[in-house]
């Protein structure tokens, strides 16, 4: 087994038993035996389980960030409807892929720590500020105070199925039930989207 790969299978191990359990309730020792690894290794690679959960987080905001981006690009020939959906949709795929470190994640931003400031300030912003653009532009007719309330909705639309986990946790069991719920979810926010934006379907 390579030193990626066990990497990630100790983040894998530690995303569950954080989604499940929460980071307080969660030892080294959990971590290591779910993971099939010596405790030793996950100190090698982490230090601590601060500094595995640190790890965690970044490695899926910066891929998360970077896929956003990837896609805007991509679709700078589309129009700013069809750009913010195919986003739309990215960023529902995503999440569901990593559902339970999306969860915890979300349930950590609920509190006030350092942890979650530091996330605000460089993560968050930029996420706000990509996601913030695309949605104003389909919104030309709607106040300034209309659209921050338009936009906090658009937010909450996209975080729910990740903190309301007891409704939606036993719909992504495999990658074909991610498939799913992706293309469905998605079409429910991309209504929504049309009838902001007064384009029917």
């Amino acid at each position: 087994m390579t030193k990626i790969t066990t990497k990630q299978k100790v983040v894998d191990a530690a995303s569950l038993l954080f989604f499940q359990h929460g980071f307080h309730g969660t030892s080294v020792r959990d971590i290591a035996e779910a993971a099939s690894v010596n405790v030793s290794l996950i100190s090698y690679y982490f230090k601590s389980k601060q500094g595995l959960l640190e790890y965690a987080v970044t490695h899926y905001y910066e891929h998360y960030l970077e896929m956003i981006a990837q896609a805007i690009n991509e679709l700078a020939t589309e129009d700013e409807i069809e750009q913010l959906k195919q986003v739309v949709y990215a960023i529902i795929r995503y999440k569901s892929e990593h559902f339970q470190l999306t969860s915890f994640i979300y349930r950590e931003l609920s509190l006030d720590s350092t942890f979650v400031r530091e996330m605000t300030v460089t993560y968050l912003a930029k996420e706000n500020h990509l996601l913030s653009e695309m949605f104003f532009r389909i919104l030309d007719q709607n106040d300034k105070k209309e659209k921050a309330y338009l936009y906090m909705q658009f937010k909450g639309m996209l975080m729910s199925p990740y903190i309301l986990k007891n409704e939606w946790n036993n719909q992504l069991i495999d990658q074909v039930d991610i498939e799913n719920f992706t293309r469905n979810y998605a079409r429910t926010l991309n209504q929504w989207l049309d009838f902001l934006a007064d384009k029917p379907r």
